[in-house]
């Protein structure tokens, strides 16, 4: 059974540095056994951290969007009436109570820990906990999902870390700040529900076509160079959980580079 104690020797064995910006995607599940569960690996990673340190998680929220890939598995099949009712009854997205979805328990952790701070937007939303949280999460525009003007923005600006804690390089949001680094963004219509002080209201912005679909590859890739070249990508264990610590801004640096190269060579196949 993993502690509080155990779990911060881990992550600070790992090179999580007190006083630094974590961006942190996990389960749970690959930590093992936990006495305490989420609560406590929270208390390990701000123990680790320290209280100059701040904690940042994902609490991205598709179930309120027509446009989102869950929107499409739930509806697909129904008939117009039937569509139209269950957009009618969608439940809007609300900064203080709609819980991320498919995040994981450490994100809804944070969320809902006192004094968290989350921003503001209905799809693409981080919570965050420690010194800097406010600065992170603040004034999240609609029209910027995860570029420049997101939170990731200003984890870049900051220098934060990356920590994939028993997850895959499938699910590093960092490597979407690549995407708007793209020389050909491709753009899109969203649209999804939001909670207002006059009720239920949709709301439709334009910005990139996110596509997560090389991101695994992409991160191996990374990871085969900085292990060639000492790169600054660290690996080990917290608790059972295989775990990848490295800089954010190296990731999106190197990653919009790769992916410039990759994407136009797939466009040139299509």
């Amino acid at each position: 059974m993993r502690t509080q104690a155990s779990l911060a020797a881990d992550l600070s064995g790992l090179g999580v540095e007190r006083g630094s910006t974590l961006l942190v995607h996990a389960s749970l599940r690959s930590v093992g056994p936990v006495h305490g569960g989420s609560r406590t690996l929270l208390r390990a990673l701000r123990d680790a951290l320290g209280p100059d340190g701040t904690v940042v998680v994902p609490t991205f929220t598709e179930g309120n969007s027509l446009t989102s890939r869950r929107h499409r598995r739930r509806t697909r099949g129904l008939t117009r009436h039937q569509l139209l009712s269950y957009r009618e009854n969608m439940e809007p997205f609300s900064v203080a109570s709609t819980p991320s979805d498919g995040m994981g328990r450490l994100a809804e952790e944070v969320r809902t820990t006192p004094g968290a701070e989350r921003s503001t937007h209905p799809q693409t939303s981080f919570a965050a906990l420690g010194p800097r949280a406010a600065r992170i999460t603040a004034g999240h525009p609609l029209d910027c999902l995860l570029g420049e003007r997101s939170p990731l923005g200003r984890l870049y600006e900051e220098r934060a870390y990356v920590l994939l804690l028993g997850v895959g390089f499938e699910v590093c949001s960092a490597f979407h700040l690549s995407e708007y680094r793209q020389p050909r963004v491709v753009r899109r219509r969203y649209d999804c529900r939001v909670m207002t002080e006059h009720g239920p209201h949709w709301v439709g912005f334009v910005d990139a076509d996110l596509d997560d679909s090389d991101f695994a590859e992409l991160g191996h890739g990374l990871e085969g160079d900085a292990s060639r070249a000492g790169g600054p990508l660290a690996r080990g264990r917290v608790g059972a959980a295989d775990s990848r610590l490295f800089p954010l801004r190296w990731a999106v640096d190197e990653g919009a580079a790769r992916m410039a190269v990759a994407r136009a060579r797939e466009a040139d196949r299509a």
